[in-house]
Parts: structure tokens; C-alpha cells; sequence
């Protein structure tokens, strides 16, 4: 089958996931993209530049659209010469405009949840990443929908639902280790984009009473930083100096899987995660998670209650605390772990390809 893939933000997580399934994929793919900056420029103009550009595609025997949310894909089918505008297409929601958490963005534009909404009701298929991730959508965005001044369109969710379906992002191939944690020095690995929605004041503040305790621990923080780092990252590589492994963004994949190889515990403190791979890649490689007991991390380790504190900042120190020093408590998190990495294993590009494969095929034949 010929897919034709359209991913106005080519990097990052929809990079990631376009890559490792074409890797794998037995399918023909044809990838137009655009660079992963401006997101809400890449939002408006995304589906009028695609579809210029395939004007010379018009013979190409596409069999199907793959694109994601951050295409209209219903401006685009309007703009795209008749044949391509016609095929089936299938979108991927790797995040969504409306339920991004409004304390992190000065002002809300609900036109691109809008432009969200609109590309459900044009695709023949709705992928999202978590089941957390679309059941928090489809019902803020029936909220949003039955806000308007007349003619709401909320039912039309009704119809949207039964064409979803929930696609784990897959993971890279990995051999899935188990190996002794060093609980009495655990090296605790932070690794997220440097922004606010991903709590880091939380984790440093946890760290800070961790270290007054004089319960020792070494440190591994990475992740994108951007011009407006938050300043707490600064005062942190000072206050930790002498426990630190690595500090700041590792540049290839390769590193960062180094890094995992000689870590303990993964801590995550986000307060917006629809998936959390950086997480499922740390437990494929042998770290204990410690995550917060919200979003999707819930849905990724099965509800295992050694894995998950309560999500606040008491919750997670003392959790940090038990896996220091209760024995029965580091059995019962090494055990949990393990049955979370039978989970994930099935999630790498390998086994995982050839489902989405099959799944992309239900979906050309059926349309």
C-alpha cells in the first residue's frame, strides 16, 4: 500500500514516531514535512502548502493520508487536487490545542482546537497516543462544542468516537534489561523539556529535603532548554553539584540510552503528559519509575502502586525515602517493573509496525 504522510512539525515526538514506523514499515511511504518551528504558522498554512505542493503528485497512486494534528485536515482535503483530497486518511493526535494546561501559555487561541475538531470529523480514523489522552479530549471538547451561540456541534462527537482508537507511540528496539538497583546511592535521572508543565520545581524541591535528610543519591537532568528555562534549573546545578552524573540536553538518542544503562530511578513530576516515553524507555532499560499518579502515566505501567506516588511533593519524597530504605517496598517495585517491561516490549517499532501496518489497511479497505 502507498501512504502518503503529512507532518507540518516534523521533530521531536511526531519525527520519532513517523521515523520508527517507516523503518519498520511494509508499506510505501511518500513523507512531505515541514520543519519543526512556528507551531501555530506550521497550524495555519500547513494544509494550503501541501496541498500546492502535490499539485505535482497528482498521478502518484496514493492508497492512503497519514498525517497529524497539527494539520487541518479538512482544509487540506478541500485545497488537495480532487484524487488526493478523496483518499482515506487517518490521523494521529500526538497532543491537541485545547486541554494543553492554560497556566503555561499566556492566552488560549481556540481556533486551532477548532481546526482540531474539524480534522476528527474529516478523518476516516482517529489515533491517539493514550486512552487517557482521548478520553480528556473528547470531553473537554464537548464542552467547548456545546458553548456555542447556536447550531453546537458536540453530537457530532458521537460519531467521532466510534472512529477512534487508541495507538501507543512505538519505542525504539531495545534489549530489555534487568539488573541489581543500587538503592543505597540511587542515581535518579530527571529527563523532560526544561519547561514549566513539566513541574521541575516539584522535583528539586523533593531532591532539596532528600539531601536534608542526608539521604544520599547522585543526579542525571536532561532535556531540551529554550530561551526561557526556568530559573530553578540554575539554582539547582548549584545546589546539587557535587551529586551530579550529567547536566543538561544530550544531543544523540545514543547518549541518553547511555545514561539509562547506568541509572536507578526515573522520576517524573509533569503536570501534562499524554504518553511519557522518555519514562517507557528508562523502564525498558532497567529503571525503577517513580511517576506521578495522574495523566496517562497511570495507563503506562498498569496501575502499579509501587511505580506511582500521589503526585504531590510529601508524596514523592516519601516514596523516594521507601525506596531507599524498605526493603519490601524496593522487592515489590522491582517486581512491578518487570511486568510493566513484558507490557512495553510489545510497544517497539519491530513487533509494533506490522499492527499499525494492518490497521492502516482495515482503514483503506473499509473506506
Amino acid at each position: 500500500m502507498r501512504v502518503l504522510a503529512l507532518e507540518p512539525y516534523y521533530g521531536g515526538s511526531h519525527k520519532a514516531f513517523l521515523d520508527g514506523w517507516i523503518a519498520k514499515s511494509r508499506h510505501d511511504w511518500t513523507v512531505l514535512s515541514l520543519p519543526p518551528h512556528h507551531w501555530k504558522w506550521r497550524m495555519r498554512h500547513s494544509a494550503i502548502t501541501f496541498a500546492e505542493q502535490l499539485k505535482s503528485h497528482v498521478d502518484e497512486p496514493y492508497d492512503l493520508i497519514f498525517c497529524s494534528d497539527m494539520l487541518n485536515l479538512a482544509a487540506f482535503r478541500g485545497l488537495a487536487p480532487a484524487a488526493i483530497g478523496r483518499l482515506p486518511a487517518v490521523i494521529y493526535f500526538h497532543e491537541n490545542q485545547l486541554t494543553y494546561p492554560d497556566l503555561f501559555r499566556t492566552q488560549r487561541d481556540f481556533h486551532f482546537a477548532f481546526d482540531n475538531f474539524q480534522s476528527m470529523l474529516a478523518a476516516n480514523a482517529i489515533w491517539f497516543n493514550s486512552n487517557y489522552h482521548r478520553e480528556e479530549f473528547l470531553a473537554e471538547c464537548y464542552k467547548f462544542l456545546s458553548k456555542f451561540p447556536d447550531f453546537t456541534l458536540e453530537t457530532a462527537l458521537v460519531a467521532i468516537r466510534e472512529r477512534t482508537r487508541v495507538a501507543s507511540p512505538g519505542l525504539p528496539s531495545m534489549k530489555i534489561t534487568r539488573r541489581d538497583i543500587n538503592f543505597q546511592v540511587p542515581h535518579i535521572v530527571w529527563a523532560a523539556r526544561w519547561e514549566k508543565d513539566k513541574n521541575p520545581d516539584a522535583f528539586f524541591d523533593a531532591l532539596r529535603q532528600l539531601k536534608a535528610m542526608q539521604i544520599p543519591f547522585r543526579l542525571s537532568v536532561v532535556g531540551e532548554s529554550f530561551r526561557d528555562t526556568p530559573a530553578v534549573f540554575e539554582e539547582a546545578a548549584q545546589a546539587f553539584s557535587d551529586r551530579i552524573v550529567q547536566w543538561g540536553f544530550l544531543p544523540q538518542h545514543s547518549e541518553y540510552r547511555n545514561l539509562l544503562a547506568s541509572s536507578d530511578l526515573f522520576v517524573s513530576t509533569a503536570v501534562h503528559e499524554f504518553f511519557g516515553i522518555s519514562a517507557a524507555e528508562a523502564i525498558l532499560s532497567g529503571n525503577i519509575p517513580v511517576l506521578p499518579s495522574r495523566l496517562a502515566y497511570p495507563e503506562l505501567v498498569d496501575n502499579q502502586p509501587h511505580l506511582l506516588y500521589d503526585g504531590t511533593i510529601p508524596g514523592l519524597v516519601e516514596h523516594l525515602k521507601k525506596l531507599t530504605q524498605d526493603k519490601s517496598f524496593q522487592t515489590r517495585a522491582v517486581e512491578e517493573c518487570e511486568m510493566v517491561q513484558q507490557k512495553l516490549k510489545g510497544l517497539q517499532w519491530p513487533l509494533l509496525a506490522a499492527t499499525y501496518d494492518d490497521n492502516l489497511e482495515t482503514v483503506s479497505h473499509s473506506s
